[in-house]
């Protein structure tokens, strides 16, 4: 890269390229290049003036030795385009705003009076025409106003008040349109995948195609740092796969032929060739973003209040300004009073609070289908959690290990355990060798699978049986009174044992208990403290769920539950009108989910249909998040209850300005449109709301 330092300071450099234009996609491309170094902590690109701010760690020399490096065919070849760029949407609306007040200020300057006053009456048939299609329909509503407002100016000849008003009108429907765009664009790319070309296997070789031109069946090539772009089967190579970002997994998977991969997650090393299964447009991303379109259908309460609101009250508005005319005779004060309406801010205040929400939601990857279910968290008071892969981690663990010999320590216990079940596909001998670690584990011989029972090996020269009790009577092995006891102990803290036994003898046994996850009880504590109740429903026996609320201090447990059980707790809260959280995972939980007043499911480990039953998924398969998002949606709700006691508050005191007489039209409608603008911002204030708070 071609570029002079302008300004620095210490982790800040402001770099002017050299070059005379930017065009929007390199700004774009630049801009992801940068972000996808490990060194950069913030970057902007200004297109317009071909600079660059960045924020960096690391060394000085290491930043400007890469950023020397850049090429932008370098860059097009390993970079991918954000595939919703907000840069785009930005210049076009500004552009619009541009040209709208330059047309404006130069008609009105250079512009002859003929010519002018043509303008303007060839500009209020929009306004005209929607005024009267009102009148049609027999409603009285804002664009009624707007029409009656400018066809009085322009009938009294105040062609210039006509003309302004319009403008303002104008003006303020650009920036709600915009900020609408914005927020909805800004929402779906904070979910998107950003790949937008793949390497495409054909006769004639490897070629590179647009990710929207793949279809199922096609043979797609994926290398070492790449992102797998759509869901698929591994046809050849052997690959490690990094599924954080959809399972939570923080070890990578190996990815044989045969094995399913899915879009979003990333190759850490090999190579590997899949079989495409869905289509772009189809996975995880694509459903997000018609979510995210579908949310217009399902938007909050108070939203449909919001709008309910502001169309009764322009029949108040229209009422103010006859009785404005009545009592004072003055066409310009009850013009005035029509020109202050409530409905902009209104409408504008709620959609744009809760895609703020939602997009904030979105950056703590929390997946929301509609502003609706923000409102039901806000209102919720008790949250109900499934235990196995939700408080806890889904998957057994060691817990200890008790050894029986006086010459055997539980450590080589735990060794010669893992030897016999290295080849076992049963969970619990998967967890006793994924525990052993990278210790030495011995090898075994004569391994062989008791169904039913557990396993038998020779494992340095000792005849090893490991499994559970029935293993152990069927070999006519038994436990001393102390043993005995020892596996109640376990039993009844909700453990899972498998017993050993060396060359007829019983050696001890591995206790095996699933996790709390180290989140867990932090999301408790914030819950309690924000004033949530919390409830533990869980299939699993009374000795498990019982140590589980222990362990986290719930404040309510059921344990043998099957989803029935949990779907009637459900219900019979609702009928004691308990506004009720729901969390899951299993497919077991999908009823529970569909019938709670907010259903939240585990978008990592979570099955499809789950998922599908909720009303929001925590993609990253942590409940972490679960505190903000109630924090969140409260304040979600406090910004629009201060929005719509902000409207009413200007637009009353507006009216009563405008019927005595000191506000005219135009300010009128200046007032109209800056109380929307304020109401925008107080609602994008919703945005990073916790980092600032934090300190960040």
């Amino acid at each position: 890269m071609n570029a002079t330092i302008l300004h620095e300071s210490r982790g800040r450099i402001r770099l002017q390229l050299r070059q005379k234009q930017m065009t929007l996609a390199q700004a774009d491309l630049l801009e992801a290049w940068i972000q996808g170094k490990s060194w950069c902590r913030q970057v902007t690109v200004h297109e317009r003036t071909c600079c660059v701010i960045l924020y960096y760690d690391g060394t000085r020399q290491a930043v400007l030795n890469e950023i020397r490096h850049f090429s932008w065919q370098e860059a097009e070849r390993t970079t991918a385009l954000p595939a919703h760029s907000s840069r785009a949407l930005n210049r076009e609306f500004e552009e619009k705003l541009v040209a709208k007040v330059v047309c404006k200020a130069a008609c009105t300057l250079f512009l002859p009076s003929p010519l002018r006053i043509a303008r303007i009456l060839w500009h209020m048939i929009p306004f005209v025409r929607r005024g009267l299609r009102c009148l049609l329909r027999r409603r009285i509503k804002v664009e009624l106003l707007d029409a009656l407002s400018i066809s009085i100016s322009a009938c009294r000849r105040d062609f210039g008040t006509a003309g302004m008003v319009m403008f303002l009108l104008e003006v303020g429907e650009l920036l709600e349109e915009w900020t609408r765009k914005k927020s909805v664009a800004d929402l779906a790319r904070c979910m998107s995948l950003n790949v937008d070309r793949v390497w495409l296997r054909t006769a004639q070789g490897e070629v590179l195609v647009p990710v929207s031109q793949i279809q199922p069946g096609d043979a797609v090539v994926v290398r070492a740092g790449g992102i797998i772009p759509v869901d698929g089967l591994v046809l050849e190579g052997e690959v490690t796969v990094n599924q954080a970002s959809l399972t939570g997994e923080s070890i990578p998977v190996p990815k044989r032929p045969g094995g399913a991969v899915y879009a979003g997650t990333v190759v850490e090393e090999g190579e590997c060739v899949l079989e495409v299964k869905q289509a772009s447009g189809q996975s995880r991303y694509d459903q997000i973003v018609h979510m995210i379109e579908q949310s217009e259908q399902m938007k909050s309460e108070a939203e449909s209040k919001a709008a309910n609101l502001a169309d009764k009250l322009v029949p108040y508005t229209f009422a103010g300004s006859l009785l404005s005319f009545a009592l004072t005779r003055n066409v310009t004060r009850a013009l005035s009073v029509l020109m202050v309406d409530f409905s902009c801010a209104l409408k504008l205040a709620m959609p744009l609070a809760v895609l703020s929400a939602m997009r904030e939601a979105g950056k703590s990857h929390i997946t929301v289908k509609g502003g609706k279910f923000l409102e039901a968290v806000a209102a919720a008071d008790t949250i109900v959690f499934d235990k196995t892969g939700t408080l806890t981690r889904g998957t057994p663990g060691v817990a200890h290990v008790h050894s029986a010999l006086p010459e055997l320590a539980p450590q080589q216990l735990h060794l010669l355990t893992a030897a016999a079940e290295r080849r076992s596909e049963h969970p619990l001998g998967k967890a006793i060798v994924r525990d052993a670690g990278t210790r030495d584990i011995p090898e075994a011989e004569d391994f062989r699978m008791l169904p039913g029972r557990g396993v038998s090996a020779r494992v340095d020269g000792h005849a090893l049986l490991a499994g559970n009790a029935a293993l152990l009577q069927d070999n006519g092995i038994a436990l001393s009174p102390t043993d005995k006891e020892e596996a109640q102990r376990a039993l009844d803290a909700g453990q899972s044992l498998v017993y050993v036994a060396l060359d007829g003898r019983f050696a001890g046994f591995i206790a095996l208990a699933d996790s709390l996850r180290n989140t867990a009880a932090a999301t408790l504590q914030g819950l309690r403290d924000a004033g949530v109740s919390t409830m533990l429903l869980t299939g699993d026996n009374e000795a498990a769920a019982h140590s589980v609320s222990a362990g986290l201090a719930l404040d309510g447990v059921r344990a043998n539950c099957l989803p029935a059980d949990k779907l009637e707790w459900i219900a019979d809260s609702q009928r004691q009108e308990r506004p009720v959280c729901m969390i899951g995972d299993g497919i077991n939980d999908a009823p529970a989910l569909k019938k709670a007043f907010v259903g939240v499911a585990m978008g990592g480990i979570g099955s499809d249909i789950a998922v599908d039953a909720a009303d929001m998924a925590l993609v990253h398969d942590d409940i972490k998040e679960l505190p903000h998002i109630f924090a969140l949606s409260r304040r979600m709700m406090r910004t629009i209850t201060l929005n719509l006691s902000f409207s009413m508050i200007l637009n009353f005191a507006a009216i009563f300005l405008a019927m005595g007489g000191l506000l005219s039209p135009v300010l009128g409608a200046l007032v109209h449109n800056a109380g929307s603008v304020l109401v925008i911002i107080n609602s994008a204030l919703l945005l990073n709301w916790r980092h600032k708070e934090a300190g960040r």
